[in-house]
């Protein structure tokens, strides 16, 4: 009796190896390798366009004549020329722009012209850098040797003048023989001037012609028509300053003011 189909005869014949598997397609099999062999290439030429897109904007920057400087542009000045601050910037002309050192520049600057507060140095491309400078205002004056000493809002002084300055009082510092300089030496007595000058109202301040300190509690202010106001001690400012606004304006005659204590201030004269 002759036996049966066998399992290997049901899934087909077997391969060399006894597999019943059929042996792969070699067609398919060389599309795949086709396709690996492929990747690397478009991966090769990506690299090497982003390789020469990198080394030509390189080149550009800092080989090529397109970003070099050519000029400086300089803006903010008020007293100071720009003449000055170019020749206490020293930028590199012809560089390329790229590699200028701005950091370098602004530390020139504000170190040869102590009147500069700030400066933002900037790139403008395609040939340029832009100084925006920010210049020291005074508000108070010190008189020495004929000449005046120039002092900022910080209570720095930053340059000296032959001619005074429109609209800046002048401070006096009568403060020789007060029992207070054991205490407060002669700077700290111009951080207080700086400090009741910087708090005063706009008119008032405009009106101011002398800031006098005989001690760190006598500040007093002589305005113009002969009038003068004690402001006492630097303490209290925006509420003396309040105080002093209403004052003038309840006693428009009157020749003096004392706002030293704000909760009592008083007027006197004409």
């Amino acid at each position: 009796m002759a036996a049966g189909p066998t399992t290997a005869s049901k899934g087909g014949e077997r391969n060399p190896h006894g597999s019943s598997e059929r042996p792969p397609d070699p067609d398919a099999r060389n599309g795949k390798f086709r396709a690996f062999r492929g990747l690397p290439v478009r991966v090769l030429l990506i690299a090497v366009g982003v390789l020469v897109l990198v080394a030509g904007g390189i080149w550009a920057l800092y080989g090529s004549t397109w970003f070099r400087v050519e000029r400086v542009k300089t803006s903010g000045l008020d007293v100071l020329t720009t003449g000055q601050v170019e020749s206490a910037a020293a930028v590199p002309a012809g560089a390329p722009l790229v590699s200028v050192d701005t950091d370098a520049i602004a530390d020139r600057i504000r170190k040869e012209l102590p009147r500069v507060e700030s400066v933002e140095v900037v790139r403008s491309w395609p040939h340029a850098i832009g100084l925006k400078v920010t210049e020291r205002k005074p508000v108070l004056l010190l008189e020495k040797g004929g000449k005046f000493v120039e002092v900022d809002g910080s209570g720095t002084r930053f340059a000296t003048v032959d001619t005074a300055p429109r609209n800046v009082p002048r401070l006096r510092l009568d403060s020789a023989g007060s029992p207070s300089l054991r205490r407060f030496d002669e700077d700290r007595l111009l951080d207080e001037a700086v400090r009741v000058r910087s708090e005063l109202p706009e008119q008032i301040a405009a009106n101011t012609r002398v800031v006098r300190v005989g001690s760190y509690d006598s500040v007093t202010l002589e305005l113009t028509k002969g009038r003068t106001v004690f402001w006492g001690s630097g303490e209290h400012g925006p509420v003396k300053a309040r105080v002093l606004t209403a004052l003038m304006k309840a006693s428009p005659k009157a020749g003096h003011f004392d706002v030293s204590a704000p909760t009592a201030p008083a007027s006197s004269g004409s």
